[in-house]
């Protein structure tokens, strides 16, 4: 079995980076992916637009150039797709990574498909794929989910919104212009004010008009087929429901980092343990890269900021040679 000088687990825009930064070093490495492309993106709804710039979103300075000041899904999509095929990188789509054991300095990286050898390991698995559960009778109900994609679908529907970020607002928005009947479950007592700035005025306007109704400080009690149960400041009360959209944020795989030895904070932002001179964890020859450093704080890293941790990883590998 060749042994790899880094695997990079997690094919988002920071893993792409790292592979980018390999390859321009002349390390042998591969990117190991469980969906397509940028499998977060591409699961992101599909009129989603970025807060961020299109410069923001730029990685290796490869220019991103949009039709609009904030680019969309779409054009992310192919802009780091582009970025994969072009640079011709060694990538692994449909591939997840089951587990990670040490071997007398290497590490053995087992997946759905094979296994491979590697003296580094660079976890760029973002946070996307675990949402934060209400834990509320009812929440596996198929009328219930926690991922938004297309507002069609809920046409003439009676659906509710659980959440205040830019997620929740964006889904109320869309599926209100698509003749939904929108309620909003807010825990706290306005809505979030990470909001994207051109759009909260636009919600908040809405609620005012009538034309998307809100609870306030109250949270969900109980999931029905046909209803649900909110707790509020009035009370408890019942709304009738077609469809439920908890869209309450989501979570870096925590099990998976414990899994391969990563030490967590014990509080509950639950912080990964690495050195951010040099991205490596309390385990040597592991780095972690991009969203996941932040933890439970999932908006601390974004790609702008967390880019340059495939420049610093890199370099702290070379440095070790």
């Amino acid at each position: 079995m060749q042994t790899l000088d880094i695997v990079i687990i997690g094919g988002g825009p920071i893993g792409i980076a790292c592979g980018l930064e390999a390859k321009k070093n002349g390390l042998n490495y591969l990117i190991i992916e469980k969906g397509p492309i940028v499998n977060s993106l591409f699961n992101y709804p599909i009129n989603m637009q970025f807060f961020s710039s299109s410069e923001k979103l730029e990685i290796d300075g490869i220019p991103f150039i949009s039709k609009e000041a904030k680019p969309k899904r779409n054009e992310a999509l192919e802009y780091y797709r582009r970025i994969v095929t072009s640079n011709q990188l060694n990538i692994h789509l449909f591939e997840k990574v089951l587990k990670v054991d040490q071997l007398n300095g290497t590490f053995k990286i087992t997946t759905d498909k094979i296994a491979y050898k590697a003296l580094n390991i660079i976890v760029a698995t973002g946070f996307y794929d675990l949402p934060n559960r209400l834990n509320v009778p009812g929440e596996n109900l198929p009328k219930i989910s926690h991922y938004y994609k297309d507002p069609h679908f809920y046409a003439s529907q009676k659906v509710a919104v659980i959440g205040a970020s830019n997620s929740a607002v964006d889904a109320a928005l869309e599926c209100y212009r698509k003749g939904a009947e929108v309620t909003l479950i807010i825990r706290g007592p306005e809505v979030g004010q990470r909001v994207k700035y051109w759009v909260r005025p636009d919600i908040i306007n809405r609620i005012e008009e009538g034309s998307v109704k809100v609870y306030y400080n109250s949270t969900v009690k109980e999931i029905l087929p046909h209803e649900i149960i909110i707790d509020t400041p009035k009370g408890t009360l019942s709304i009738d429901n077609d469809f439920v959209l908890a869209l309450t944020g989501y979570m870096p795989n925590f099990e998976f980092l414990t899994k391969i030895g990563i030490e967590l904070s014990k509080d509950n932002k639950k912080l990964p343990q690495y050195d951010p001179e040099t991205m490596e964890t309390n385990i040597p020859g592991i780095y972690l890269a991009g969203v996941i450093c932040g933890g439970m704080e999932t908006h601390k890293w974004v790609i702008e900021n967390s880019r340059v941790h495939a420049e610093i990883i890199t370099k702290a590998i070379l440095s070790k040679r």
